[in-house]
């Protein structure tokens, strides 16, 4: 019998995806559900997106470019000089979403065995790239108790080996909703041109930072354009995660003309997405504004009621749109396909992420949870509502 790769058989499940089946059955029995799982927000797609796909007059959907159309790369690169991120439309190459830039990436910078540094718990599909591409990831381990600020540089430093090529962050981050600071991406930047590695910094929640914060992007970094490289995405600025249009961003040409080999081989990035995308660009800035003054909301409201629960401990974040939730259970995996299977209020459940899948350290976030609170308020009290009375009568 034909046998499976071994890269096959070492692919993680999404710890997000895995219990679809046991929500979908759930669904069958008549039950509602409250989706805290994932990250797809229910906040409306700009109009001027949505307009641009309906209206266009576009009679033959030929390819794109491989690196993307010039002319979304023009209007790529003037919105990032309003956030201080000066480059040039061939310092970017489009992707089909954020995934298949990373994907490109490991794929372009680190051969099997070489090293990736990544701040833990962080976004799962880090492992799968990184399986995909035979690159092993040491995590640099954050800590609830800190809100998962980043380990002290000397810490981080004793982590890079002679396999190292580059340290890759979520800034701000999925699951934690941590922010870096200034100085703490000066620091990384420092160690990256010391050792003469490649610092990543994805970058796709930029816009989603609170509490009178900023974002200091690594491409504002100066003396650091052969190390740099921004992983960024349309999915969640302007709640299109369907749309499938990510980007690469680098002054390094060597990285760049790689990358552009590897997207070559796949043609090119949807047309009708980049098309969306262009148009999403002209979205005014009252929309964002409306959208983080909602999410905090949503925040304050989630972190309120969690902090009320007997046993629970919670991480407050200051960007994106999740947090981590530590609650008085062994394994979040059993808690999680539980709920779906045994519990409801009124035949109404919730799906939550169980955060062991967000950490490569072996026993590390078992009895942890990822919520992403992409629902309005209401439904969010309910959500938690389940949860605490779900805890008083589960068994490990």
């Amino acid at each position: 019998m034909p046998t499976i790769s071994r890269k096959g058989r070492l692919m993680p499940e999404s710890p997000i995806r895995k219990l679809v089946p046991y929500a979908e059955q759930a669904k069958k029995n008549g039950k509602f559900i409250y989706h805290l799982n994932i990250g797809q927000p229910d906040i409306k797609t700009p109009d001027v997106a949505l307009e641009a796909v309906k209206n266009n007059t576009v009679e033959i959907l030929e390819y794109s470019r491989s690196e993307g159309s010039e002319n979304y790369r023009t209007k790529l690169a003037a919105y990032y000089k309003k956030h201080d991120i000066l480059v040039k439309p061939d310092d970017i190459v489009v992707t089909t979403g954020a995934s298949e830039a990373l994907l490109f990436l490991f794929s372009s910078i680190m051969d099997p065995g070489d090293e990736v540094i990544i701040s833990e718990p962080f976004y799962a599909n880090y492992i799968a790239f990184s399986t995909a591409t035979g690159v092993n990831v040491v995590p640099a381990v954050c800590n609830i108790d800190d809100n998962f600020a980043l380990p002290p540089i000397e810490t981080f430093e004793k982590l890079i080996t002679p396999k190292t090529k580059s340290i890759l962050i979520c800034n701000p981050g999925n699951p934690t909703g941590y922010l870096y600071s200034k100085e703490e991406i000066e620091q990384l930047g420092a160690l990256a041109k010391k050792h003469d590695l490649f610092l990543v910094a994805d970058e796709v929640y930029r816009e989603f930072v609170y509490d009178g914060a900023s974002h200091f992007s690594i491409l504002q970094l100066n003396d650091l354009d052969e190390h740099t490289i921004l992983i960024d995405s349309v999915s969640k600025r302007y709640s299109m995660c369907g749309a499938r249009v990510g980007c690469l961003v680098s002054r390094n040409k060597t990285v760049l003309q790689t990358v552009l080999k590897y997207a070559q081989a796949r043609l090119s990035p949807p047309t009708f997405a980049q098309i969306a995308s262009e148009a999403a660009l002209d979205t005014p800035q009252s929309y964002f504004d409306d959208v983080i003054a909602e999410y905090v909301d949503r925040r304050d409201t989630l972190i309120k009621a969690l902090q009320n629960i007997e046993g629970v401990k919670v991480a407050t974040p200051k960007g994106a749109f999740y947090c981590i939730v530590e609650l008085p259970i062994k394994n979040s995996d059993n808690f999680a396909q539980w709920l779906l299977e045994h519990f409801d209020i009124d035949n109404e459940t919730v799906m939550i992420a169980p955060a062991g899948g967000f950490y490569s350290t072996p026993g590390l976030g078992l009895n942890q949870v990822r919520i992403a609170y992409v629902l309005n308020k209401e439904s969010l009290l309910k959500a938690v509502n389940i949860i605490k009375e779900a805890l008083k009568v589960y068994k490990d």
